[in-house]
């Protein structure tokens, strides 16, 4: 499927800053973009992004005045935001009109339905269905009640427990564990606001890739990206009810405790530790080797490797431990309060 910028242009009410004839077969993330892709640019932080993108088409605000010279060709519009969610609308829509007449995989009167190949030595529990196109690869434990897409790629020697739904275009690496009830490849949560205060559904057209050695626990979603991928890199290890939206990336053998939620297009480092419940904003960068205590919530960059942080807005744990020393004595009554509230009694 090819779409000129002229195409994409005339659907979406653009002006075109460069080729008409720029083709492209697919989105993508503006900081990850190749030839053949179309990105945008709607918030001002990725602005960086378009004077060193590959991609073929860009789709901009009108409002923008580029300070540097743009490969691109660039689409400009109203509303690149919502621009975007049409974009990717009308390609799930042309993508779903491929495969007319494809059914899914559905319970038959026997014990699972497996239409995708299935490597040797590996075991298949009742009930679980493996969809075309897909494909699960040698000397693994598929359980019962296990749902995985179409054109899904598991590895060799994984794990996956009941009740695990794996959506189509997701990829698990090898050795990798899945706990029972947890979801891969769900839709991220993105909604662009209307004038008349509605929102409207972003399509999500991308996929999650784990890794090999990974493990995730029971009950923990990681949503597919709005574009491009959510990653989960080599021997990360999720706890149980953990959240991870849409365009997320986690570094190499970080560890995250449980009833953490981590915001949409967050890149964590390498060998970082979360403590339960915290809480990480969206569309920021977490260095290496950063130590997160229970509850400590981020809403800005951490750039600073190897550092411990506490508290809600996180600070280290030097500064926290000083703030809440303050914070007690603040409570504390003076010698000499003491005694002129005796004095008034």
């Amino acid at each position: 499927m090819k779409l000129t910028a002229r195409e994409i242009a005339e659907k979406l009410g653009g002006d075109i800053i460069g080729n008409p004839d720029a083709q492209v077969t697919s989105p993508a993330r503006i900081e990850y973009g190749r030839e053949g892709n179309i990105c945008f640019l709607a918030n001002p932080k990725y602005e960086k992004y378009l004077y060193t993108t590959s991609a073929s088409i860009v789709l901009v605000n009108r409002s923008l005045t580029p300070k540097e010279p743009v490969k691109a060709t660039m689409i400009a519009v109203d509303d690149a935001y919502q621009a975007v969610a049409d974009l990717l609308e009308w390609f799930s829509s042309l993508k779903r009109s491929r495969k007319r007449g494809n059914r899914l995989g559905r319970l038959l009167s026997f014990s699972h339905s497996i239409r995708g190949k299935v490597g040797s030595g590996t075991w298949i529990g009742e009930f679980t269905v493996v969809e075309r196109k897909a494909r699960v690869g040698r000397d693994c434990q598929i359980y019962q009640q296990v749902y995985i897409g179409e054109n899904v790629r598991i590895g060799d020697n994984v794990t996956i427990y009941p009740g695990v739904k794996i959506y189509r275009d997701c990829v698990v690496g090898n050795n990798c564990i899945l706990h029972a009830g947890c979801v891969i490849g769900a839709d991220g949560f993105g909604f662009a606001p209307r004038e008349d205060g509605s929102y409207k559904k972003i399509q999500q057209t991308g996929n999650v890739i784990i890794e090999d050695d990974v493990e995730i626990g029971a009950n923990t979603c990681v949503d597919r990206a709005t574009m491009g991928s959510t990653i989960v890199r080599k021997g990360v290890k999720l706890d149980d009810l953990i959240m991870v939206a849409h365009n997320v990336e986690i570094g190499a053998n970080t560890v995250i405790a449980g009833q953490t939620g981590i915001a949409g297009s967050t890149h964590i480092g390498e060998h970082c530790v979360f403590g339960g419940q915290c809480g990480i904003g969206g569309h920021i960068t977490i260095a290496d080797h950063t130590t997160f205590a229970a509850k400590t919530g981020l809403m800005k960059d951490w750039k600073t490797p190897g550092q411990s942080l506490m508290g809600y807005p996180a600070m280290t744990y030097m500064q926290y431990m000083r703030a809440y020393s303050a914070f007690k004595k603040s409570g504390e009554a003076k010698p000499a309060d003491t005694k002129t509230n005796a004095a008034n009694s």
